[in-house]
């Protein structure tokens, strides 16, 4: 039987955490205390409760009756990268060395695509250098592409040329990680094989995935 007490607890950290959202996906940029009433089902003196620990650790700051993100945010932000990195380099690093291509995980921002982590295979002589931070639109590229791909509809995609003249692309989507856009793909500068290819995109797509869950 769950305590009184937890559950009050656990509730206010749901309210919490639905008006981080709430000032997170507002159009305006900086919502009102009403617009945050209005947002997550509750009253003013409720949000103005809330809002007390938000600010304390830097996540929202108020101007008046106006709320808008803070600085704190962008410091949880900058964790998430490295961590997507060490999760996400083991799978690459099978993946770069069982095609002999470079493989890379790419997040997506808004309408840009970032490449978070890159590995480029050990025993080829020669592969596709590709930066770390390197952006594209999401429209763009195999990487962008497959952020794109349906469940249920083809698990990769290809692209050749679109980011590099000559470059050929395979990846496929990272599923099942909440809030994540992203996929996983090689590039290379030789044609590849689909059917050979493709599946191992995916799997890898999939233990990033499991990495990060």
């Amino acid at each position: 039987m769950v305590e009184p007490a937890t559950r009050e607890s656990s509730l206010t950290l749901e309210r919490g955490l639905a008006l981080l959202q709430a000032v997170a996906d507002s159009d305006t940029g900086a919502p009102s205390i009403s617009d945050l009433a209005t947002a997550i089902g509750a009253s003013r003196a409720a949000v103005y409760r809330l809002l007390v620990p938000l600010q304390a650790r830097g996540l929202v700051l108020r101007d008046g009756s106006k709320v808008r993100l803070g600085l704190g945010v962008l410091q949880l932000a900058a964790k998430v990268v490295p961590q997507l990195r060490n999760a996400a380099t083991p799978p690459l690093r099978e993946l770069a060395e069982g095609v002999g291509a470079t493989a890379h995980l790419t997040v997506a921002e808004g309408h840009e695509a970032q490449a978070v982590a890159v590995v480029e295979p050990s025993w080829t002589t020669y592969h596709v250098a590709y930066r770390v931070g390197t952006r594209h639109p999401v429209t763009r590229g195999a990487g962008g592409k497959a952020m794109s791909l349906p469940p249920g509809g083809p698990e990769w995609i290809d692209s050749t040329g679109e980011l590099q003249p000559g470059a050929y692309g395979v990846a496929a989507p990272v599923r099942g990680v909440p809030g994540l856009r992203a996929s996983v793909g090689v590039i290379s500068m030789e044609p590849l094989d689909q059917a050979a290819v493709g599946p191992r995109v995916v799997a890898a797509a999939a233990a990033v995935a499991e990495a990060l869950s």
